[in-house]
C-alpha cells in the first residue's frame, strides 16, 4: 500500500470511529439519560481533532506548497493510476456523509431534549407574576377563598 492509500485509510478509519461515537450518543440521547454525554463529547471533540490533523497531513503529503486543504478530485483526476486510494476515498465520504446526517439529528434530539426540559422548568418554577386568578379587588390573589380551587 502506498503513502496515500495508507493516509486515507488512516483518515477513514479515523470517520467510522466518529461516525460510531455520534450514533451512541444518539443512543444515549433517545435514553433520555445524560450520564455518559460529558464522556461521548470529550471522545467526539479528541476525534474531531484526530480528523483535522489526518486532514493536514494528507493535504501536506499531497500538496507541493504548505495548503492545508486539497481539491482530492483533482488530485484524483491529476493521478489516476491511483485506484485503490480512490476506492478509500469513496468509502470515506461515504461515511462521512452517513455521519453528518447523524450529528443532524443529534442535535435536533438535543434541541427537543433542551426544549422539553424547558417547559418543565417554567412549570416548576412559575410565580407569582404569572397568577391566573384575582380577588374581587382585581388583585392577584395567591388563593380563591375555595377550598376545593385552591388545593388543585
Amino acid at each position: 500500500m502506498n503513502t496515500v492509500a495508507a493516509l486515507l485509510k488512516n483518515e477513514a478509519a479515523l470517520v467510522v470511529r466518529f461516525r460510531d461515537t455520534l450514533l451512541l450518543e444518539q443512543e444515549i440521547l433517545r435514553s433520555g439519560s445524560s450520564d455518559d454525554l460529558a464522556k461521548i463529547s470529550t471522545e467526539k471533540l479528541s476525534l474531531v481533532d484526530s480528523l483535522n490533523q489526518a486532514g493536514i497531513e494528507r493535504a501536506r503529503t499531497l500538496s507541493s506548497s504548505d495548503e492545508t486543504a486539497i481539491d482530492m478530485q483533482a488530485w484524483f483526476s491529476a493521478h489516476p493510476q491511483e485506484t485503490k486510494s480512490i476506492t478509500i476515498w469513496e468509502g470515506l465520504l461515504k461515511v462521512a456523509r452517513e455521519a453528518r446526517e447523524i450529528n443532524e439529528l443529534n442535535g435536533s434530539l438535543i434541541s427537543a431534549l433542551h426544549q422539553k426540559t424547558s417547559d418543565a422548568l417554567a412549570i416548576l418554577t412559575r410565580g407569582e407574576a404569572e397568577q391566573s386568578l384575582y380577588s374581587s379587588s382585581g388583585q392577584a390573589s395567591s388563593s380563591t377563598g375555595s377550598r376545593i380551587i385552591d388545593s388543585a
